[in-house]
């Protein structure tokens, strides 16, 4: 009996070290788990901080293009309505007749706003 005795001592000491075993597998387990997760987090972080800054980059670059065409927009409109109104009116102008009543108004009036031009 004695030997019966000591034999479930036995298994009782192999069951609380297996159990303990088991326990310190789950820590370990778990705290590998957490480490992983961690991990994750702080790859998703890196990740995220590098998309924005992608993003950010784009979106200057794509704000600083927009001003780029709308700029060229704004001087070849500028320069082809200087160009197509001052020639186009010379154009008119000298195919009038010189010597009619509009005419003579019109230099008479020219030389009057160069006088004034001038004076102030």
């Amino acid at each position: 009996m004695l030997a019966f005795a000591t034999d479930a001592a036995s298994k009782q000491g192999e069951e609380e070290w297996m159990a303990a075993g088991t326990a310190a597998q789950t820590t370990t387990s778990e705290e590998a788990a957490m480490q992983a997760v961690a991990a994750a987090m702080r790859d998703a972080a890196a990740t995220a901080s590098e998309h924005a800054a992608k993003v950010k980059e784009s979106a200057s670059e794509a704000g600083a293009t927009a001003l780029e065409s709308i700029s060229r927009m704004v001087y070849t409109g500028s320069y082809v309505l200087a160009y197509g109104v001052v020639y186009a009116t010379v154009f008119v102008a000298r195919s009038l007749p010189q010597e009619n009543p509009i005419m003579r108004g019109l230099h008479d009036g020219g030389r009057a706003a160069m006088g004034e031009l001038d004076a102030g």
